[in-house]
């Protein structure tokens, strides 16, 4: 697959608006107001993003000749709340 450098960006947008919502909207929802229904479609949501950020970021490091610690920490990145902006801000053209 040829992932541009701009779609890749806008999937880990996509992927970081997702996280923060499942953790600022849904999780509250789910346990403090008893709605676990938001969790079930953010969170499947954020699911998928997440597999597509982490596979991006593999053609990521072909397209853009990144070292394997480089490829390490943008998937790290991913597990961390605004981690994708940074990723994105540090790491791509």
């Amino acid at each position: 697959m040829n992932l541009s450098v701009k779609q890749f960006k806008l999937i880990g947008t996509l992927e970081a608006i997702s996280f923060l919502l499942l953790l600022g909207i849904a999780m509250p929802l789910k346990h403090i107001w008893d709605m676990p229904q938001a969790v079930s479609v953010v969170g499947m949501a954020h699911g998928v993003l997440f597999m597509a950020y982490v596979y991006g970021a593999y053609l990521m490091k072909e397209k853009l000749d990144w070292s394997w610690g480089i490829f390490g920490v943008v998937v790290l990145c991913s597990v961390l709340p605004f981690g994708p902006f940074y990723a994105d801000k540090k790491y791509l053209p």
